[in-house]
């Protein structure tokens, strides 16, 4: 597979009254195409100040991002994100309508158009009883199948989620993981996923890269031939154990 996205050597700082804060330092990495790549790491280690900035919401203070050997200078529609909190969705839109949004905006379809394409991710998900329904009618589950419809929708070259199933109960959250493995195979869409679960990074990596705390820097990158697997197998739990090992050095 071919390298989707390269960050080089990146140091990303926050300013705070008591002066610079450094949250990432000096971290390197590579995504491929089609691949799913975990970030994994203690709260606070700086996984999700990486995403954003990979994303294009923040800027390094020094070293590089490029997706496809360009430069990230911002956000774009190559590039889908699905946060934690279960109010990015639009709450005067029915479900269709905060799928079919982006279509209109971002993609130039008309109304009619967006609809019936929006209404395909909102069937993929499996919420096609409730495409009129509104987000606060919604589970936490239902609206994070919503957010996840609506990125997929723009046929992104990457979906970057940011501990998405965090506040989820544990049934629900197992259920969503299992729907993300099997709407990333239909899409073919490469996945950066941020977690601080052991049990979520090895089931939906193919690699996981464990930071450090703060301030977040490479420990390893770990190879998953245990992905998509039961949380209790064999393989999966021998590679739970190296990953934990790594991150308690």
């Amino acid at each position: 597979m071919a390298d989707l996205l390269r960050v080089r050597d990146v140091v990303l700082e926050y300013e705070r009254p008591d002066g610079s804060f450094t949250a990432v330092d000096g971290v390197s990495l590579t995504v491929r195409e089609g691949e799913r790549f975990v970030l994994f790491g203690p709260s606070g280690c700086g996984k999700s100040t990486l995403l954003q900035a990979m994303a294009g919401f923040l800027q390094p203070a020094r070293g590089a991002i490029e997706l496809d050997g360009r430069p990230v200078a911002g956000p774009g529609p190559d590039r889908a994100v699905v946060f934690q909190e279960f109010d990015q969705l639009l709450p005067w839109r029915t479900v269709v309508g905060n799928v079919a949004y982006p279509l209109r905006i971002a993609r130039g379809r008309d109304g009619d158009e967006a609809l019936t394409e929006a209404m395909k991710f909102v069937r993929l998900v499996g919420l096609e009883p409730f495409a009129d329904a509104h987000p606060h009618q919604l589970s936490g589950g239902m609206k994070q199948r919503v957010a996840i419809a609506r990125a997929l929708a723009m046929s992104p070259r990457m979906l970057l989620m940011d501990e998405p199933f965090a506040s989820l109960d544990a049934i629900t959250r197992h259920k969503l993981q299992e729907d993300l493995l099997r709407l990333l195979a239909s899409a073919r869409t490469t996945l950066l996923f941020v977690t601080h679960s052991v049990e979520e990074a090895v089931l939906l990596g193919d690699r996981i890269l464990v930071l450090t705390r703060t301030p977040g820097r490479v420990r390893a990158v770990v190879d998953n031939p245990a992905a998509g697997a039961h949380h209790h197998s064999a393989a999966a739990l021998a590679v739970q154990r190296s990953v934990q090992e790594l991150l308690a050095e």
